[in-house]
């Protein structure tokens, strides 16, 4: 089960074969948000608080193209093998 904070790798798009960490999952809609991969340009408006322009930031990925990696699991399974 793919959870934040843990490693995974994207299996198709753009970002194929990179990997990096979950910061954020929506369950209801199947989808996740990887540091640094799928990664958009926001036009953002200016307010009181905030400079406006345009941002880069990550959008959603569907969990069904991302493999959870997991080096810990990996050695115990090869252990189990021999």
């Amino acid at each position: 089960m793919i959870k934040k904070g843990l490693k995974v790798k994207v299996l198709v798009g753009k970002d194929k074969n990179k990997e990096g960490e979950v910061i954020e999952i929506d369950r209801r809609n199947n989808r996740a948000k990887v540091k640094d991969i799928n990664m958009i340009k926001k036009h953002v408006k200016t307010t009181k608080e905030k400079k406006g322009g345009i941002v880069s930031k990550e959008n959603f990925l569907n969990l069904s193209n991302l493999m959870l990696i997991d080096k810990k699991d990996n050695k115990k399974k090869e252990e189990a093998k021999k």
